[in-house]
């Protein structure tokens, strides 16, 4: 499954808008069988930019979904790519701290982490029934 998800991925990555610092990047989010796609992409208003991990997690949200199974992250890195802070708080909203996070490079290089390890201790909604 990892293979396909990367894939997807990859194919997501094409779709990226990205006319400022042409820097595709590809996520895709795994919720049971289906899978939602993301690309980055972003606008001359630096701030108003969307990365390709928050679009695909959105995209899967806007059809329903609260708990994300797995999320793939793919981008033209010497390592595997790694999530900004942003997305690693929406990540931790959407999808347990034990769901699996596969980062990828275009050259084959992959790292399988977890939310939890990519944000320990992450703010939760948990936090705001105190």
């Amino acid at each position: 499954m990892t293979e396909q998800l990367i894939q997807a991925a990859k194919e997501a990555r094409t779709h990226a808008y990205v006319p400022y610092s042409h820097f595709q990047v590809g996520a895709v989010v795994r919720v049971g069988d289906a899978v939602y796609a993301g690309a980055n992409i972003e606008n001359a208003s630096f701030g108003l930019s969307m990365c390709a991990e928050r679009n695909a997690i959105f995209a899967a949200v806007m059809a329903g979904h609260q708990q994300l199974d797995e999320i793939t992250v793919i981008g033209d890195t010497a390592g595997p790519i790694s999530p900004c802070g942003a997305c690693r708080q929406v990540m931790a909203e959407f999808m347990a701290p034990n769901a699996p996070v596969t980062l990828a490079n275009l050259h084959g290089t992959t790292q399988v982490t977890t939310v939890g390890e990519l944000l320990p201790g992450a703010f939760t909604k948990g936090d705001l029934n105190q």
